[in-house]
């Protein structure tokens, strides 16, 4: 038994005439009668009666008359979960996020997600760019976010934003303006320790200029740093987007390093051994949206 062959066998048997039934399907009569025939003849039974009127069912024809229903229902039951499946996948997409684009980012992009694809699911990670470049590396993140990663032949990367560097230093403290890089090694600072992506890019680039800081702390969290400038432990650098994030306190002055202009740069980072899924590729949509400049610092 072919599911066509049912299919029609059930269109003839609703539509009493064969004539009926090939016209509800748009093909011929003959074509009708060919697939009837060979279905009889795979079953060995006659599921037909000719009569003035059209046909009636036998009552083998009877018999199979429920079944070929139920598989014809099944089939298109699994029809539809496929179709629905394909519009709306299940799975998960495990994302790396540093902590600060995290804060911002999280309630939007599970909100997004969930509204596209309710059957999958969402695990969000956070941790320093360093050691979210590994996880992508060794295959146990799908995404990430990174800030100034070093290149890798096994990554793609896309930049997605760029921040400006900005000297911050406590309220009453001289500063001179603009701030350049030579300037800065006037300060006292307070930054985080390598390999955090930002301490890299700053140490970067003053090594370009053959430029030392004086480094009287090294402290993990911008939250943190900022009420030790704001009692006057020491000034630090931060992103533009970091201030807005986090916030300046009063206590507080900021002045952008320029003679150069220092950027640091957001990446969207994804292995290229790994095959871009439906769900995967929905997620670097979403992170392009999202990251867009503006939209992070403010939330």
């Amino acid at each position: 038994m072919e599911f066509l062959q049912l299919k029609y066998f059930v269109s003839v048997c609703d539509a009493g005439s064969l004539s009926r039934a090939a016209a509800s399907l748009n093909l011929t009569q003959p074509t009708i009668s060919r697939q009837i025939a060979m279905l009889e003849g795979d079953l060995g039974q006659r599921l037909l009666d000719r009569t003035g009127r059209g046909v009636i069912p036998t009552e083998a024809g009877r018999a199979l008359l429920p079944h070929a229903r139920a598989m014809l229902s099944l089939a298109r039951d699994a029809r539809d979960e496929l179709r629905e499946f394909q519009s709306s996948p299940a799975g998960k997409v495990t994302i790396g996020l540093p902590p600060r684009i995290a804060r911002g980012l999280t309630m939007p992009l599970v909100q997004q997600y969930r509204k596209l694809f309710p059957r999958a699911s969402l695990s969000i990670q956070e941790g320093l760019s360093v050691n979210l470049r590994e996880l992508l590396i060794g295959g146990r993140l799908d995404v990430a976010l990174l800030f100034d990663p070093q290149p890798s032949p096994a990554l793609s990367f896309e930049t997605v934003r760029t921040e400006r560097l900005f000297l911050v230093a406590p309220e009453h403290q001289t500063i001179s303006k603009p701030v350049t890089l030579h300037t800065l090694a006037r300060y006292s600072m307070i930054l985080p320790a390598p390999p955090n992506a930002l301490r890299v890019l700053i140490d970067s680039k003053l090594a370009e200029h053959g430029i030392q800081f004086d480094v009287i702390a090294e402290v993990g969290a911008t939250q943190t740093i900022i009420p030790l400038v704001a009692r006057s432990m020491g000034c630090t650098i931060l992103p533009e987007g970091a201030i807005l994030a986090y916030g300046v306190q009063p206590e507080v002055q900021i002045a952008l390093i320029d003679s150069p202009v220092i950027r640091s740069s957001l990446v969207l980072a994804a292995p290229l051994a790994r095959p871009a899924t439906t769900l995967i590729n929905a997620v670097l949509q979403i992170l392009k949206r999202s990251t867009a400049p503006g939209i992070v610092e403010a939330a």
